[in-house]
C-alpha cells in the first residue's frame, strides 16, 4: 500500500471539510444579517456573500497540493513523509478556513448593521487565507 498516495487523497479531503465547516459559519453570519437587514427595512447587501464563499478556497489549494503530490516522482521514495505532509497540510488548510469562516461571520453582522468597512473586514478573511496559501506552496516545495 503505498501511503503517500493516502497522504495525497487526505490533503484534499480534510481541506474540504474545512471549507464546508466555515462556509457553513460564514454563511450563518450572513444570512442573520441578511435577516436583520429585512427586518429594518434596509436593503440587504450581496456583498456579503464574499465572505460566505471565502473559505471555499482552502477545497482548490488541497486540490492542487493534491495534484502536485501525486504527480511527484518522490512519494515512492518516502511515502510516509507524504502521508505526513497530506495530513499536515490539510489540518491546516481545514483550520484556515474554519478561522475565515468565523471572520466572515463576524464581518457579515459588522457590514449588515453598520454598512461600512467592508474593506477592513476581507483584510482580516485573506488574513486566515494566508495560513492555506503557506501550507500550500509550503507542501509544494516538498514535492
Amino acid at each position: 500500500m503505498n501511503f503517500g498516495m493516502i497522504g495525497a487523497g487526505l490533503v484534499m479531503g480534510i481541506a474540504a471539510i474545512g471549507s464546508a465547516i466555515g462556509i457553513g459559519i460564514a454563511g450563518q453570519g450572513a444570512i442573520g444579517a441578511w435577516k436583520r437587514c429585512f427586518m429594518a427595512n434596509k436593503p440587504a447587501p450581496f456583498i456579503l456573500t464574499v465572505f460566505a464563499g471565502a473559505p471555499l478556497t482552502q477545497t482548490i489549494y488541497g486540490f492542487l497540493l493534491m495534484q502536485q503530490m501525486a504527480g511527484s516522482s518522490k512519494i515512492a521514495e518516502n511515502p510516509l513523509f507524504f502521508l505526513g505532509l497530506g495530513i499536515a497540510a490539510g489540518l491546516a488548510m481545514c483550520f484556515s478556513a474554519i478561522a475565515q469562516g468565523k471572520a466572515g461571520a463576524a464581518g457579515s453582522d459588522a457590514l449588515g448593521e453598520t454598512g461600512k468597512g467592508f474593506s477592513n473586514y476581507i483584510m482580516v478573511v485573506g488574513l486566515c487565507e494566508t495560513v492555506a496559501l503557506f501550507a500550500m506552496v509550503f507542501g509544494m516545495i516538498q514535492c
